[in-house]
């Protein structure tokens, strides 16, 4: 009995224990073996991938930069302290006095030391200007990993979305031919199909057996891929949703341009460059400029006169002016350095705006394209199941052959597969047309 009792509690451990590991592979609302949505996938690749999170990072750094540059508006205060034997100790004979140490042998001092600036002539100023832009340029750079993440999981998406419905559909023409075989060998046993008849059939059952196969590893590598992006083990099964239904956007072929460079990540970027090599300019021509600091020291040591070894309250307070005269020509370098960098930046910007016109032209057009597809492809699809209705109404009738019937079923899978093609590069060109004019796709 208490064999019974702990063989069962050990199995209700282990139900338990593998329902918990599944729980933390996704979200209790998707778990795998579930259809999986877009905006699911695209909301977890922007949330949690290493790509992202690395690009976030690069916000803590900035946020450093920036307290680091304010730091020049705070004092330096330090603390020292220290105990020196000094040996021999200087001494000064005096006729008819005697003779008496200038130092104490053993110096004692301890002392905190302030320096604060009071006036550097807007260094500090321009420092924190420039750290403040770099967390505006880290910020612009996460959206612009978010967006391309956001890409890459649509992309993977109607590539795995195609392939599961690619193998369903073999699945669907393999039965029809299955159906197909099972009649004519039916058929043939009343006399009135022949060997051959059946042989083709099966041939034909061969060649899209040897397709589906090709599908199916290429859905599971694909699947894997997924996985990779979700942070999934790359053998966990899921299957997506079939979402071909993407409105494109309605603007004019002027205004897409136009919305492009005003909202593309790439030109944010761009713009946050260029302002920042002005930025950077101006701190180096700023950096020789003069510096006033208030300068106070406060503390205890020995070494006074006439009681060298007493400990006496001491203080310094003064003023400190720091005026740059020669740097052996490094800001003269360094600030052709930074005119070039603003150049440089002028330029890539509009390189940026030439490479993003034409990727809106070539996405417009490739949407065109695309919809011409979809139309040629449904008809070609009514045009097939119109003539396999047909082939099969004179199959029976000893009208055409056994090779036509199954050209006629053929076309109409074949033709299935290029319109959900068609319809799936539609969707793919309407977001990449969305990326290029620079709309959030997360």
């Amino acid at each position: 009995m208490k064999r019974k009792q702990y063989i069962f509690w050990s199995i209700i451990l282990l139900i338990f224990t593998f329902s918990g590991v599944n729980a933390q592979i996704l979200p209790a609302e998707q778990n795998p073996g579930d259809s999986l949505s877009l905006d699911w996938i695209i909301q977890e690749v922007v949330l949690h991938h290493p790509v992202v999170q690395s690009a976030e990072e690069g916000l803590n750094q900035a946020d450093a930069k920036i307290g680091l540059a304010k730091s020049g508006y705070f004092p330096n205060v330090n603390f020292s302290a220290g105990v020196n034997t000094v040996g021999p100790v200087p001494s000064l004979d005096i006729p008819n006095t005697g003779s008496f140490s200038l130092f104490p042998r053993n110096n004692i001092n301890g002392e905190v030391s302030l320096m604060q600036n009071l006036y550097d002539f807007g260094k500090t100023d321009r420092n924190v200007a420039f750290a403040s832009e770099s967390k505006k340029l880290a910020g612009q750079s996460v959206k612009k990993v978010k967006q391309q993440m956001a890409v890459t999981a649509i992309q993977t998406y109607y590539s795995l979305d195609y392939l599961q419905e690619a193998v369903r559909i073999k699945k669907e023409q393999l039965k029809t031919l299955q159906e197909h075989l099972d009649y004519v060998q039916k058929k043939k046993e009343t006399g009135s199909a022949t060997e051959y008849e059946i042989l083709s059939t099966r041939v034909r059952i061969s060649s899209v057996e040897s397709q589906q196969l090709d599908l199916e590893a290429a859905r599971d590598g694909q699947l894997a891929v997924l996985n990779t992006l979700l942070g999934l083990p790359v053998k966990t099964y899921h299957t997506v949703k079939s979402d071909v239904e993407v409105k494109q956007p309605v603007l004019a072929n002027d205004t897409l341009i136009s919305s492009a460079l005003q909202n593309r990540d790439e030109m944010q970027l761009a713009r946050e460059k260029t302002e920042m090599a002005n930025m950077h300019l101006d701190v180096i021509k700023g950096q020789n400029k003069p510096s006033l600091n208030f300068i106070a020291n406060g503390g205890l040591k020995n070494g006074y006169i006439p009681e060298l070894n007493k400990i006496k309250p001491n203080y310094v307070v003064g003023l400190n002016l720091n005026v740059p005269l020669f740097d052996a020509t490094r800001t003269k370098y360094q600030l052709m350095e930074a005119q070039s960098s603003v150049e440089t930046s002028h330029l890539e910007t509009e390189i940026t705006k030439r490479q993003i016109s034409g990727e809106v032209v070539k996405n417009e057009t490739n949407i065109d394209a695309a919809s011409k597809k979809v139309k040629q492809a449904t008809l070609q699809l009514e045009q097939a199941q119109k003539a396999h209705s047909l082939a099969k109404v004179s199959y029976q009738t000893g009208a055409i052959t056994n090779l036509d019937l199954l050209d006629a079923a053929t076309a109409v899978s074949e033709s299935r597969l290029m319109l959900l093609k068609a319809k799936i590069d539609y969707a793919v060109n309407i977001y990449q047309l969305k990326a290029s004019i620079g709309e959030r796709l997360y």
